[in-house]
């Protein structure tokens, strides 16, 4: 048997049962030859796949762009086993709650890990989860020093990526003479995005993200609204693990606490294939912000520091500006609304673009109970404009925040026994409003695992960084019940459900009474090798909305979404992969109208020594918009795609990866949409004489 795995169990704790020698041996005698290798080798993996994995049907509304970030984080700089938390490992989406019990009980009694293939003896990791966990964890050598870990670090690279439309849109094309429209983008056709990162697993992290959107202006300056020259600019310093400063950083950066009730951001999940851990937030602490989405991050100074073994203080600053549309009312610019789209193309987008100062303060105390069985946290954030902030008065609008500053306070805990995790939020903010959520996760055993959620969210409830789970965009106006099931009868097969309902107490947009709705959930997978798998889903949603048209607003319609879709998937690794779906939706407002859509696609990929090449062939037929169908695209590294169809027509993608040399890698993407059925393609300044619309993109990544 190998050194290090003798040291990593006979040597390392002399209570080891009889079974776990047996173990041992079976597992040498299984795999001598990944046992004789010090460490299996990092998988590169599709993190675009993976989230597709586990929400195969992406909504309009999602934050998968924030997820897709976050999981490229944590692929750049893995968690080290023997330091991870279970917050820190259950935000990988991978392990079960009985699995993670297993994984804390075995490194309490047995002492840290010497190596990954020792997962292996973990009772009930069986190679498929250790697989897919691999590309997320490490086992960390010794401690370095800092001087050390600058001069090898575990992430170095420059990324430069740029692209465009193929076909002119309306705000690119100069107005005739005659025309009454006259606005026009500011800048040229192309976008643009430069990113640097220089990080150390655990010990520190440099970068900074620039990047412009087509028909953005090149280069304007303006300091004072945080404008440096592109349109956006990010920045981030951070340091870790330096004695009791357990975190550091200076920047942008995003903080994630219990529920997400008053700090979500990054792992926020909604509802998918993925029933158990959609639940649960993690508790990550302050994170660099690296995303291009431009909101829902704080810019200044966050620190955490460990004032007891147990206790975990965080406090932090941020002074950033927000996109803003005013109207002057007397001596006074009164903001209407906060857009979140990030354009600023034309004068009137230009106008709005960081006019409004924002400041927050807030802390984060944790207390961790002994033996990871859970941990208490409090929370406190206080946020202040320098401009009142007054939406329209129209009825939906009546208990939205309004003023120039708001506090929200809350506290959150969860508990681990057995198999089970019970876990909860409540908060209050300035108005008066409260959140309460409560949740919790069973291992039923080695086949059944369940959730259980509910939430109250008032309509006077104001949270502006919160993401707890809602079937609304936000934490505001809801109530609801959330359960899942999942039931794994052998390795091959596994069956999940979900159901969840909900109410809206106050009106919402285009909603004039208080409201009321359901969903249910039902996914089937077939795995029964590495290479093939199989899943079918059925989606049904029930939502009421005021009725179509000229009819009366009330009473309230019923709308209905139904989708259902197959998936076949056959991959051989390191050769090729295919990809099959038939995927079918419809939308109906009930007795009144109906809408069908309908995609059929095949993705392939094929790898080489050098080089890889991936493509897409779509068909889809919708009646019109309301049925159209989303569907995750491969994209290049850090790029994130999900296009919607609808009318009639073919999508197709052809991407190139080439890796010139060992530290230079080249991304060149082609992809075009033709329609049948029309002669002009979107509205507005975005519109494009024809029936197709295609796209060029290249990427080049330098790592140093």
């Amino acid at each position: 048997m190998p050194k290090h795995l003798r040291n990593a169990y006979a040597f390392k704790n002399n209570s080891l049962s009889l079974r776990q020698y047996l173990l041992l041996f079976s597992i040498y005698f299984s795999f001598p030859g990944l046992l004789s290798a010090q460490e299996p080798t990092r998988k590169e993996i599709d993190i675009a796949q993976f989230i597709q994995s586990l929400f195969p049907v992406p909504a309009e509304d999602s934050e998968d762009s924030d997820l897709y970030e976050s999981l490229v984080q944590l692929y750049a700089s893995p968690l080290d086993l023997n330091t991870a938390t279970p917050d820190e490992l259950s935000a990988t989406l991978i392990l079960s709650e009985t699995q993670l019990r297993s994984f804390f009980d075995y490194r309490e009694k047995l002492g840290p890990l010497l190596s990954l293939y020792e997962l292996q003896a973990v009772p009930g990791f069986d190679l498929a989860t250790i697989q897919k966990l691999l590309p997320f964890v490490i086992v960390k050598p010794k401690p370095i020093s800092f001087r050390e870990s600058i001069k090898n670090p575990s992430q170095h690279f420059l990324m430069l990526r740029s692209g465009k439309l193929l076909e002119k849109q309306k705000g690119f094309i100069i107005p005739d003479s005659g025309s009454n429209a006259t606005t026009r983008y500011q800048g040229r056709a192309g976008n643009g995005y430069l990113r640097y990162r220089n990080a150390r697993t655990g010990s520190y992290s440099f970068g900074f993200t620039l990047e412009k959107d087509a028909g953005e202006k090149l280069w304007n300056w303006e300091a004072g609204k945080q404008i440096f020259g592109i349109d956006f600019s990010s920045f981030h310093a951070q340091l870790m693990n330096r004695g009791k400063l357990k975190n550091l950083i200076i920047g942008d950066y995003q903080v994630q606490a219990g529920q997400g009730m008053i700090f979500g951001a990054g792992f926020s999940l909604g509802k998918g294939s993925e029933v158990i851990r959609t639940v649960y937030r993690s508790t990550l602490g302050i994170r660099p912000y690296t995303s291009v989405v431009e909101t829902n991050f704080l810019r200044g100074i966050a620190a955490t520091y460990a004032i007891h073994s147990h206790i975990d203080l965080t406090a932090f600053y941020s002074g950033s500006r927000r996109d803003a549309s005013q109207e002057q009312v007397l001596d006074e610019a009164i903001t209407t609304s906060l857009p979140i789209s990030g354009y600023h193309r034309t004068p009137s987008e230009r106008e709005k673009h960081n006019i409004l100062a924002e400041r927050n303060v807030g802390l984060h105390i944790l207390y961790k109970l002994s033996s990871q069985k859970g941990q208490l946290g409090f929370t406190f954030l206080h946020t202040a404009y320098h401009s009142t902030i007054r939406k329209r008065d129209v009825p939906y609008n009546r208990f939205e925040f309004s003023g120039k500053q708001n506090f929200v306070a809350g506290a959150h805990g969860d508990y681990r026994w057995q198999n089970f995790h019970f876990f909860g939020e409540g908060a209050v903010s300035k108005s008066g409003g409260t959140g309460l959520l409560a949740g919790a996760i069973a291992g039923l055993g080695k086949k059944w695992d369940l959730s259980l959620l509910a939430r109250h969210y008032s309509r006077s409830f104001h949270t502006f960084y919160g993401n707890s789970l809602s079937e609304s965009t936000r934490p505001i106006n809801e109530a609801g019940a959330y359960a899942g099931l999942r039931y794994m009868p052998n390795r091959r097969w596994q069956l999940s459900a979900y159901s969840d309902r909900f109410r809206f107490p106050w009106l919402k947009y285009q909603i004039d009474a208080a409201s009321k709705g359901f969903d249910y959930y039902f996914h089937t997978l077939y795995k029964p090798n590495k290479r093939f798998n199989a899943y079918m889903l059925y989606h049904e949603k029930h939502k009421q909305h005021n009725q179509p048209g000229d009819l009366p607003s009330l009473p309230l319609s019923t709308t209905v979404r139904r989708t259902a879709m197959i998936n076949v998937e056959y991959e051989v690794p390191l050769r090729f992969s295919v990809r099959t779906r038939f995927q079918y939706g419809n939308f109906a407002y009930r007795d009144i109208s109906k809408s069908n859509g309908l995609t059929v696609f095949q993705d392939v990929t094929w790898h080489f020594a050098k080089i890889e090449f991936s493509g897409r062939l779509a068909f889809f037929k919708t009646d019109d918009y309301d049925s159209r169908q989303y569907a995750y695209e491969k994209d290049m590294l850090y790029a994130f795609s999900v296009p919607a169809y609808y009318d009639t027509g073919t999508r197709h993608y052809l991407m190139a990866r080439y890796n010139l040399t060992k530290d230079l890698k080249i991304w060149l993407r082609w992809s075009q949409t033709r329609y049948a059925k029309l002669d002009k393609i979107s509205s507005g300044l975005n519109e494009i004489e024809g029936n197709k619309r295609s796209e060029i993109k290249a990427q080049v990544m330098y790592q140093f």
